[in-house]
């Protein structure tokens, strides 16, 4: 699956990095804690989150993520914003709590 697909099966806002809505997905990975995000996550995979400042991207960048989603109607600042363009890896936001856009997530990519 695409991360274009995921956002519009999810009904997913794009707030950044739309040219790498072409990324293939290959899992989800649910943490706030960016030190279990680099130890844990694949690349490839979704991010499911809350934390919306710069070093998200960093830590996507360095795991080669396919997307971060937002959960709760957050967004990220700016900085952050601009750097998910620059490294072509689209920031995703959804009102939904990250319980239920975890479960869509995973049956999404279990079908």
């Amino acid at each position: 699956m695409k991360v274009q697909e995921l956002v519009d099966k999810l009904g997913l806002k794009v707030l950044s990095g739309a040219s790498g809505l072409d990324r293939e997905i290959d899992g989800c990975y649910v943490s706030d804690l960016l030190s279990d995000v680099m130890g844990n996550a694949d690349a490839g995979n979704v991010w499911i989150t809350l934390q919306t400042h710069k070093n998200v991207m960093a830590v996507a960048s360095l795991k080669e993520m396919a997307c971060i989603i937002l959960v709760k109607n957050l967004s990220a600042n700016e900085d952050t914003l601009n750097q998910s363009n620059e490294e072509e890896i689209p920031i995703l936001q959804t009102s939904m709590s990250t319980y239920e856009v975890t479960g869509k997530v995973y049956c999404l990519l279990n079908d």
